[in-house]
């Protein structure tokens, strides 16, 4: 299956933090490196956008013979849709680039269930009990094409918030974490966020973290 990886360098409260290096490894790298241990990923493209302030985002992953697509950088959900279609893929898996310790195992999971049952979405963040770092959503291409057109400012940039909102006219599948005894967050949001889990996280722990499901 394909995977998409969700990155921007214009974040204002940390800008080009996917390219900042993490024990010497831009945390995009960390994300990529990541996501190739799943058994089930096929293609892994990075969607980013059309912007200059992205450019040197484009020269890194062209450099390291990354796949990606440039589309619109406020109309998330558009750039997906158009990532997916260029791919042809009819569903994809969406990760967010700020996650550079996203366990592979949650995405083999997740596709493995949409490979049971065809759902329209895929996803353990509805509700949210994994650690935030750690989101993984299987999403149907054809259903951003057909509603797109009725998502408002907030549902183009963040996606998935018109479906979540609207649950009860899809096929929503969600998954959960059962042990809540430790959960931090491993996420990369800010220079804060990434000096805490530096703090948890040796450069070995960082490399082999495994969350248990």
């Amino acid at each position: 299956m394909l995977c998409i990886i969700q990155a921007r360098s214009s974040s204002r409260r940390f800008k080009n933090k996917v390219l900042h290096l993490i024990y010497g490894i831009p945390l995009i790298q960390h994300v990529v490196n990541r996501i190739n241990k799943s058994n089930k990923v096929s293609k892994i493209v990075v969607s980013t956008s059309v912007e200059k302030s992205d450019d040197n985002l484009i020269f890194y992953l062209k450099k390291n013979k990354i796949k990606f697509f440039r589309g619109d950088l406020k109309n998330v959900a558009f750039r997906l849709y158009e990532t997916a279609k260029a791919n042809r893929a009819k569903f994809f898996v969406r990760i967010s680039g700020d996650s550079p310790l996203i366990d592979p195992k949650l995405i083999d999971k997740a596709i493995r269930i949409s490979q049971k049952k065809k759902y329209d979405i895929i996803t353990n963040v509805f509700p949210r009990t994994f650690p935030k770092g750690q989101s993984v959503e299987v999403i149907k291409t054809s259903i951003l094409k057909r509603y797109s057109k009725n998502f408002s400012k907030a549902d183009r940039e963040h996606v998935t918030k018109y479906f979540y909102n609207n649950s009860n006219k899809f096929k929503v599948k969600n998954f959960t974490f059962n042990d809540k005894s430790k959960i931090v967050n491993l996420s990369v949001d800010t220079k804060k966020d990434l000096n805490e889990i530096l703090k948890i996280f040796s450069k070995k722990k960082f490399k082999t973290y495994s969350i248990k499901i």
